[in-house]
C-alpha cells in the first residue's frame, strides 16, 4: 500500500456555537479516488477548506508528501500541488480558456511580455489529454461556454498546474448522462496519471463507478471508513445513522389521481415541436431526456418565459396563452428553477423575505397596514413550518441554509399561491441523500393535496423512482411515454436513438 499524498490527522475546527470538525483523520493516495461523502453540514467542505488553506484548523496536522504543511492562503496550497474544483467555478468568464489556465503564471517572452502563442500551445497540449478537451478552443471566452465545458476547463487548469491532489466537489451536479460519462473517463485518466483524487458526491452510482475507498463524515466526525466500495445501503446507513425506508414516496393510487390540471395540445415554438402533454391532479410526471432535448424549454414555455407560438394550453379547465411568467403565476403555475441560488433566491435576504417574493401572494407594499402585515407574516411562517425548514430563525439570511432547506423555502413561496401546477427543475441537485428523500416525500404530499407536479431531472433513477408517469423528450419533441418503474434501458433508448428508429 502506497503512502498517502495528503494526510490530515486529528483535525478539529469550531465556529461560534458550532463544532464543525472533531478529531477527523483523512488521507488520499496517489493513483486512487477517495470518495468523501456525508449529509450537508457533515463537515466535508470545512475539511477541504482546511486542506486548501481557506480555513486554519484549531488543532491537528496536515502532511503533504509526508511533510508537515500549514497553509494560510489558498494560493499556498495551489502552488504546493492541491487543486480544488468547487461547484461554483473559479473561472473568469470574460477571459479566454488559455488565459484562465495560466492566470497569474503566464509564460513570458522578450521584454517580459506575455507569450500568447506559447500559452495557447500549452493549453492545447493539456486539453488534448482528454477526449472532451479536444473540442475546446483555447481562444474561446469562458463565459460563452456551457457548464460541462467549463467543468473541463477547471480540470484542465488543475492538470496544467501538475496538481498532486485534485478535489472535485459535486462535479456532475449540472451535467447530463453523456457529459457525466466523459467526466468519469477524465477521472480515470487522472488516476492513471498518478493524481490523488478526492471526490465529493451525494450520488451512489458515482461512488460505485469511480471510488477506490470511501470515507463518510457525520456531524463533524468520521462515521465510517471503507477500504473498498460497499453496497450503497451501507454508505447511506453511515451517512444518516439509520436505514432509509421508502426513500421514494409511495406512488399515487388510481383513486388519488384526478382530472387534468394541465393539457397541452400541439404546442410549438422555436425549440419545441408538436407537444402533447397532460398532467393530472395528484400525480407526478417525470420529464426525461439528455441535455438539449427540450425539457427546460418546455418548462419555460409553460411558465411564459419562452411562450408557445401555436397550440393550446389548458390549465384547470381554462385555455391560456402565457406570454410572461407573471401571467403563468397568476393562473396558478409555480416553478422551482434548476439553479436555485442564481434564479430562485436572494441570498442576502432572510428566509422569510425569500418565501414572500411571489407576486400577489401577499398584500402589496403600498396597500399594507399592520393587520395585513401581521396576517401575512403568520401565514408565511405557517408555510415555512409546514416545510419543516431547519433554520435558527426565519430572519436569518437564506444563504446560510443547506440546499435542501433553500429548496423548501422556494416551495413555501409557491404554496402561498395555492398552485395548480408545480414545475420542479432538478429538484435534488446538490443536496444530500436524506434531504433528497425529504424532497421526494414533499412532492408526493403536494400531489396528494391536489397539485399536478411536472419534474425535470437528469438523474434517471430519480425520475424512475419518484414519478407516476415518465415522458421522454428528444430534439424538442416528446418521443415516448412510460408508466412508473420503466427500465433505464427503455428510457435511454427513447432519449438517444434517432426519432422513428425501432427499439
Amino acid at each position: 500500500m502506497t503512502a498517502p499524498v495528503i494526510e490530515m490527522q486529528g483535525i478539529c475546527k469550531s465556529f461560534p456555537g458550532v463544532k464543525a470538525l472533531s478529531d477527523v483523520s483523512f488521507d488520499a493516495r496517489a493513483g486512487e479516488v477517495q470518495a468523501l461523502v456525508g449529509e450537508n453540514g457533515a463537515g466535508k467542505s470545512t475539511l477541504i477548506k482546511i486542506m486548501s488553506g481557506v480555513y486554519q484548523a484549531d488543532s491537528g496536522a496536515v502532511r503533504l508528501g509526508g511533510e508537515p504543511v500549514h497553509f494560510t492562503h489558498p494560493v499556498q496550497s495551489l502552488h504546493a500541488g492541491i487543486s480544488v474544483i468547487y461547484q461554483e467555478f473559479s473561472l473568469l468568464p470574460e477571459r479566454t480558456v488559455a488565459q484562465n489556465l495560466f492566470l497569474g503564471r503566464e509564460p513570458r517572452g522578450k521584454f517580459g511580455l506575455i507569450d500568447e502563442r506559447a500559452m495557447r500551445r500549452e493549453t492545447r497540449r493539456v486539453l488534448d489529454l482528454f477526449a472532451s478537451g479536444a473540442k475546446i478552443d483555447p481562444d474561446s471566452t469562458v463565459g460563452e461556454l456551457d457548464v460541462a465545458t467549463q467543468q473541463m476547463v477547471e480540470i484542465a487548469k488543475a492538470v496544467s498546474l501538475d496538481a498532486r491532489v485534485i478535489v472535485m466537489d459535486e462535479p456532475t451536479a449540472a451535467l447530463n448522462d453523456t457529459e457525466c460519462a466523459e467526466l468519469f473517463e477524465t477521472v480515470d485518466k487522472l488516476r492513471d496519471r498518478g493524481a490523488a483524487i478526492i471526490y465529493i458526491t451525494h450520488r451512489m452510482r458515482e461512488i460505485t463507478r469511480l471510488a477506490d475507498r470511501v470515507t463518510v463524515l457525520k456531524d463533524g466526525e468520521v462515521a465510517a471508513r471503507f477500504d473498498h466500495v460497499p453496497a450503497p445501503d451501507a454508505i447511506v446507513r453511515a451517512m444518516v445513522g439509520r436505514d432509509i425506508v421508502d426513500f421514494y414516496a409511495p406512488p399515487a393510487t388510481d383513486a388519488e389521481i384526478g382530472a387534468p390540471v394541465l393539457t397541452v395540445t400541439g404546442g410549438r415554438n422555436a425549440r419545441l415541436k408538436n407537444i402533447d402533454l397532460t398532467v393530472r391532479a395528484g400525480e407526478i410526471v417525470g420529464l426525461a431526456g439528455i441535455q438539449g432535448a427540450g425539457r427546460v424549454a418546455l418548462a419555460m414555455a409553460l411558465f411564459g418565459q419562452e411562450p408557445f407560438t401555436s397550440g393550446e394550453t389548458v390549465l384547470n379547465g381554462t385555455a391560456h396563452n402565457f406570454t410572461s411568467p407573471r401571467q403563468a403565476i397568476e393562473a396558478g403555475i409555480g416553478l422551482l428553477p434548476g439553479d436555485r441560488k442564481k434564479e430562485g433566491l436572494v441570498l442576502m435576504q432572510s428566509v422569510r423575505d425569500n418565501a414572500m417574493l411571489t407576486p400577489r401572494a401577499f398584500a402589496p407594499f403600498w396597500a399594507t397596514h399592520k393587520r395585513n402585515a401581521n396576517a401575512d407574516l403568520s401565514r408565511i411562517d405557517d408555510l415555512l413550518d409546514r416545510m419543516d425548514i431547519r433554520a435558527a430563525s426565519y430572519e436569518q439570511d437564506i444563504r446560510g441554509l443547506s440546499g435542501g432547506n433553500q429548496q423548501k423555502a422556494i416551495v413555501a413561496r409557491w404554496l402561498a399561491m395555492n398552485p395548480k401546477l408545480l414545475i420542479f427543475i432538478e429538484p435534488t441537485r446538490g443536496i444530500d441523500v436524506n434531504a433528497k428523500a425529504g424532497i421526494y416525500h414533499l412532492m408526493r404530499d403536494l400531489a396528494r393535496d391536489g397539485a399536478g407536479i411536472l419534474m425535470i431531472s437528469s438523474d434517471l433513477p430519480e425520475v424512475i423512482g419518484a414519478a407516476d408517469r415518465i415522458v421522454v423528450m428528444q430534439e424538442g419533441r416528446i418521443t415516448a411515454k412510460f408508466p412508473r418503474g420503466a427500465s433505464e434501458r427503455d428510457i435511454m433508448h427513447a432519449a438517444t436513438h434517432e426519432i422513428g428508429e425501432p427499439a
